[in-house]
């Protein structure tokens, strides 16, 4: 498992700490705010982002408790993984399994955005009673396959590779069976591929051309949130800074699951859960509500019932770092209901 190598003071407004935990292959880096003592709620980011996408909603947030918000392995300040192994989605699930071990967390909040949401979500139904909360903030807890090509703004860089496109009407089992084959082939292929190159040092480029990058590819992104990001997404080098994030990432191997399983799965979830979804996010699209997002709201709301609350805010998929007001108030209600856990550290 995991143990905690550094806890180190930071002269940062709202920020406690920066900490490392060391795994097998390095270390996990993590960010915290509030009490240690205070009641834990662990933070999960998305995709290609890191830590930082919390730092502008976490001041908002109650003082009574401990956020910890960690970076995935090949984002932010973690390490990468070891040569020759891939990026699964379980790896994320069984790194927040390090962390919590690591700071001695038996029960806790989870609060996922875009993929940490789904990392989240499969947390909770695998280890269920430790999560006693759920935040799900522009995700529905699970991405079932098969994938819609159209993924929306800002998340068209998984370049499609274990994103086969349904039919309108759905795929048959048979075709399902032949694009999840072709799309573990693709991540295979794109793997080996990447090892086979010569290894090229990272490139270098100036403060603005990494902003302008990064936008490009987020246009949910404002200019300060995508800086916000920048800070711990990149390292200043000798004539400009290089992006910090394992190319290895970007062939991320999500687990394919279908619909039907993803709503057995949420049965498991003994926590709280609270759903936010932006108008102008990337699950709002009238065609993606019908293929799974309508659907795994419904199953969240017959099988948890009370226990869920969905919420649909202003604002992109970046809502809560672009315009953190806008969800906090939501949070902050959720988060003051009953709930005596707290974090040992």
């Amino acid at each position: 498992m995991s143990s905690l190598l550094k806890w180190s003071s930071l002269p940062v407004a709202g920020m406690v700490s920066e900490l490392k935990f060391s795994v097998p292959w390095g270390h996990i880096a993590a960010k915290a705010w509030g009490s240690p003592q205070g009641r834990p709620v662990l933070c999960l980011h998305g995709w290609l982002d890191n830590a930082n996408t919390f730092n502008r909603l976490i001041p908002l947030l109650p003082k009574d408790y401990c956020y910890m918000a960690m970076d995935f392995g090949g984002h932010g300040l973690s390490s990468h993984r070891p040569a020759g192994f891939p990026y699964h989605f379980l790896d994320y699930v069984s790194e927040v399994c390090r962390v919590t071990a690591a700071l001695k967390w038996s029960r806790f909040t989870l609060m996922g955005h875009s993929l940490g949401g789904s990392v989240a979500g499969m947390f909770s139904c695998i280890f269920p009673e430790m999560v006693d909360k759920l935040i799900l903030v522009e995700s529905c807890g699970f991405f079932p396959a098969p994938q819609g090509q159209d993924r929306g703004p800002g998340l068209d860089r998984q370049r499609k590779l274990n994103s086969p496109l349904p039919s309108r009407n759905g795929p048959s089992r048979s075709e399902e069976s032949d694009m999840w084959l072709d799309s573990k082939r693709k991540v295979i292929e794109s793997l080996l591929s990447l090892e086979e190159n010569k290894p090229q040092p990272p490139k270098v480029r100036s403060p603005q051309e990494a902003l302008q990058r990064l936008l490009q590819a987020n246009s949910h992104l404002t200019e300060e949130s995508g800086r916000i990001l920048l800070q711990r997404g990149a390292t200043e080098v000798m004539g400009g800074m290089v992006y910090n994030r394992d190319l290895r990432v970007l062939t991320h191997n999500q687990d394919a699951l279908t619909l039907e399983q993803c709503s057995r799965f949420l049965r498991e979830i003994q926590a709280s859960v609270l759903m936010i979804i932006a108008q102008d996010g990337i699950f709002n699209p009238e065609k993606k509500s019908q293929y799974f997002v309508k659907p795994l709201q419904e199953a969240f709301q017959s099988n948890l019932k009370h226990r869920f609350q969905l919420a649909e805010v202003t604002g992109n998929h970046f809502v809560h770092l672009n315009e953190p007001e806008v969800v906090a108030g939501i949070i902050n209600a959720f988060l003051k209901r009953d709930q005596s856990s707290k974090a040992r550290l």
